[in-house]
C-alpha cells in the first residue's frame, strides 16, 4: 500500500507558485502575448534601429527637403521640412517617449507606493492628512503644474520626468492606501507587531511586498497615461524641444502639413497608436492573470 501511494504522488501534478499560475494564465492571453511581444520589438528597434539607419535624427540633407520617403538616398520614411531624415527622428521620438515614461513611472511608482502605504498603516489623523494633501494636489491642475515648472527652471527634460511623476503618483498613492488597510489587518501583521518589529521595517518588509500585484498592474497601465502626458506636452510645445524630439513632438510638426506632406504624421502617430494599444493589452492580460478572484 505503501509503494502504491509513492506512486501516486509521483504521478501527481506537482502545485504550482502564484508567479508561475500567473504566468500559465497570461500566455493563454493571445492579445497580451502578441504584444509584449510588440514592445519587445519596438524597444530593440527604437535603441539598436539609428546605429543601422544612414542619417542622424538632427542631420539635414539640402538636397532632400520636404522629400517622401525615397530608398535611394536612404530617406525611407521621407524627410521634413529642414530636410531631416523621418525614420531617425521616428527611433530617436520612440526612445525619448519610452526613457520619459520608464522614468516617470518609476518615479510615480516609488512615492506612490511609500506614501500610500505609510498612510494606510498608520490611519487615524496620519492618514486623513496625507489624503487630504492628495485631494489638494488632485485639484491642481496639470498642466498649469508643468507651465510652473517650465516657467521657474526652463524646459529641461529632467523636469518633465519630475512634472510627470509627481501627478501620477496620487492614484496609486489611494490604491495601495486601500490594499494596506486590508493587509494590516492580517495575522502574520500582528505577528510582526508581537515580534517587536518597527512600523517602518513592518511597511517595507511586509506590507509592500504584498502589493506586488495591484502594483505591477497599475504600473503597467499607468505608462500608457505617461506617454499619453509626455506627447500632449510636447504637442503643446511644453516638452521635448529641438533638438531632441518625442512622438508628441513630431506628431506637432506633422499635423499642420499632415494633406501635404503626410509622412511626417503618419509614421509617429503609428508607432504611437501602436505602444499604446500594446501597453494596454498588457495591463489587461496582468489583471486577469494577477486578480485572485479568478484563480
Amino acid at each position: 500500500m505503501d509503494y502504491a501511494n509513492k506512486l501516486a504522488a509521483l504521478d501527481a501534478p506537482k502545485g504550482r507558485s502564484l508567479t508561475q499560475d500567473a504566468l500559465r494564465r497570461l500566455s493563454k492571453n493571445k492579445a497580451a502575448v502578441v504584444s509584449i511581444g510588440l514592445v519587445i520589438l519596438i524597444i530593440l528597434v527604437a535603441f539598436i534601429g539609428p546605429f543601422f539607419v544612414p542619417w542622424g535624427y538632427s542631420e539635414v540633407d539640402w538636397t532632400s527637403i520636404r522629400k517622401p520617403p525615397d530608398f535611394a538616398k536612404g530617406h525611407y520614411l521621407g524627410t521634413d521640412q529642414n530636410g531631416r531624415d523621418m525614420l531617425a527622428r521616428v527611433l530617436q521620438g520612440t526612445q525619448m517617449s519610452l526613457i520619459v515614461a520608464a522614468v516617470a513611472t518609476v518615479v510615480s511608482v516609488s512615492i506612490g507606493v511609500i506614501y500610500g502605504a505609510v498612510s494606510g498603516y498608520f490611519g487615524g489623523r496620519v492618514d486623513s492628512l496625507m489624503m487630504r494633501f492628495v485631494d489638494v494636489m488632485y485639484a491642481l491642475p496639470y498642466i498649469l503644474f508643468v507651465i510652473i515648472l517650465v516657467v521657474m527652471f526652463g524646459r529641461n527634460p529632467v523636469l518633465l520626468f519630475v512634472g510627470i511623476g509627481a501627478i501620477e503618483w496620487l492614484t496609486m498613492a489611494r490604491i495601495v492606501r486601500g490594499q494596506t488597510l486590508s493587509i494590516k489587518e492580517k495575522e502574520f501583521i500582528e505577528a510582526a507587531r508581537a515580534s517587536g518589529a518597527k512600523p517602518f521595517t513592518i511597511i517595507m518588509r511586509h506590507i509592500v511586498p504584498n502589493l506586488t500585484g495591484p502594483v505591477v498592474i497599475y504600473a503597467t497601465l499607468t505608462i500608457p497615461e505617461i506617454i499619453i502626458a509626455e506627447s500632449f506636452l510636447s504637442y503643446l510645445g511644453l516638452g521635448v524641444q529641438e533638438p531632441q524630439t518625442s512622438l508628441g513632438t513630431l506628431i506637432s510638426a506633422g499635423a499642420p502639413v499632415a494633406e501635404v506632406l503626410p509622412w511626417m504624421l503618419l509614421g509617429p502617430a503609428a508607432v504611437l497608436v501602436t505602444l499604446l494599444l500594446c501597453l494596454t493589452y498588457i495591463g489587461d492580460g496582468l489583471r486577469d492573470a494577477l486578480d485572485p478572484k479568478d484563480r
